[in-house]
């Protein structure tokens, strides 16, 4: 992973920092998926189909903005999927646009990322799917004891400030429009509104159906962590092994292992790709 995030870097040296960091996570209510289940079965009684599925969408994605340059030409990217322990399958893709597409300024934010639950009367599609897959939690007030809470606080921010305009913010990550404008839906017994929305684009939201978030990065000081985020490698498991037997030798090397943790999906999606 140091390596490959290594070769990650050397591309911002040639074309210059990433503007776009995309987050797909795979959705199990898709109909894809839903299709194909037997009587009495759910997405994770085939775990197989669910790997097939997201590696599908993820491929068509990738064709969207690598191919076809749905949001612009690029010039280079990298891409990983990461599978969690108890999750699902999620990809992190990091473009860098072509010279002549770049994203300079907080005045075409708008263009392509949006944070703002859209009229029902407008786009009644686009509306369910924010609403089903954009919105981020409720936490702290309304929520103080969910996993997201540190110290009291939501480790994402959650929820921001209503705000006018795009800007750019003081610490380099752009500061998205989220207008009072008064719509508000109701997510896990609570009324949220446009402070709890997970930044967006409408079109690869619509056509994909899933929790897709889409970051603009706007400021030098984001690229390293990003490029650590999305190459922070896999997850790890210490595990203990003891015996029934009355007796107790503590031999910490036998004791515990730092193994890797290979989920069910991380194991049908390697088969497949090798098939």
């Amino acid at each position: 992973m140091r390596r490959r995030y290594l070769d990650a870097i050397a591309l911002v040296q040639k074309y210059g920092k990433p503007n776009l960091f995309i987050t797909m996570t795979c959705n199990p209510d898709w109909v894809e998926i839903q299709e194909e289940l037997k009587q009495g079965q759910v997405p994770q009684d085939r775990l197989d189909l669910t790997a097939r599925i997201f590696r599908a969408k993820l491929h068509d994605l990738k064709d969207q903005l690598f191919k076809k340059g749905i949001l612009g030409k690029v010039a280079a990217h990298v891409h990983v999927v990461e599978f969690q322990k108890m999750g699902l399958p999620h990809a992190h893709i990091l473009k860098i646009m072509h010279k002549d597409f770049k994203i300079t300024n907080a005045d075409v934010f708008d263009k392509f990322v949006c944070a703002e639950i859209p009229d029902f009367n407008e786009d009644p599609v686009l509306h369910e799917k924010v609403v089903k897959h954009m919105m981020h939690g409720p936490y702290g007030d309304l929520n103080k004891l969910n996993a997201c809470m540190r110290n009291g606080v939501c480790k994402s921010r959650y929820p921001r400030s209503f705000i006018e305009n795009t800007m750019q913010g003081k610490d380099s990550y752009p500061i998205y429009r989220r207008r009072n404008t008064g719509i508000q839906v109701k997510v896990r017994r609570h009324y949220l509104d446009n402070r709890w929305v997970v930044p967006y684009n409408s079109y690869i939201l619509t056509r994909y159906d899933c929790h897709i978030n889409v970051e603009i990065c706007s400021g030098l000081k984001a690229i390293k962590y990003l490029y650590k985020y999305a190459y922070k490698g896999h997850d790890r498991v210490a595990v203990s092994i003891s015996h029934g037997n009355g007796e107790y030798l503590l031999d910490e090397i036998k004791q515990y292992r730092d193994a890797r943790w290979v989920s069910v999906l991380e194991a049908m999606w390697r088969i497949w790709n090798s098939i």
